[in-house]
């Protein structure tokens, strides 16, 4: 959950809700039917937009080994999936403290910046696609902050 929500949950035993609080808890509630009606489709959607990427990815680098093409499908795979989830409760702090850390550290371990660049952009084409512009905007946040931190080049410390 957002962690403003979270910290006003954790504030109810001391006082009731300032206005603010009150419009912040009521956006929140507001746009959970838009949320869970994008995650929902998403859901429904995900093999059907993931082999389209995949088959595309194939024929875009044929000179890419197998292993390593399956390895960004499967991270993207997931990276989409907590992203869903990361938007579904409005909260980006769970796409970065569940997500981004291990998987950071395997597109580093693996190189597949390469092969992720190409990932991405043929992705979020096919999300462009499948998604109409309000559940894509919902989205959007969470894939630009998950696919920016994984394309940050390797700092030195972790080269070596």
């Amino acid at each position: 959950m957002h962690p403003q929500l979270e910290t006003i949950f954790d504030e109810a035993e001391n006082r009731y809700l300032k206005p603010e609080e009150l419009s912040l808890l009521g956006e929140y509630v507001d746009s959970l039917p838009e949320r869970l009606e994008a995650y929902r489709n998403l859901r429904d959607r995900e093999l059907k937009i993931m082999q389209s990427v995949a088959d595309q990815l194939q024929l875009e680098l044929p000179q890419e080994k197998v292993e390593m093409l399956e390895r960004s499908i499967k991270n993207a795979l997931l990276m989409l999936r907590y992203c869903a989830m990361g938007m579904l409760l409005n909260d980006e702090a769970f796409v970065q403290e569940r997500l981004l850390g291990w998987l950071s550290l395997t597109v580093q371990v693996y190189d597949t910046r390469s092969i992720d660049a190409v990932l991405y952009r043929l992705l979020n084409q096919r999300l462009k696609q499948a998604l109409n512009p309000r559940h894509l905007a919902l989205l959007g946040s969470m894939l630009l902050l998950a696919q920016n931190t994984l394309q940050q080049p390797a700092s030195a410390d972790t080269r070596r």
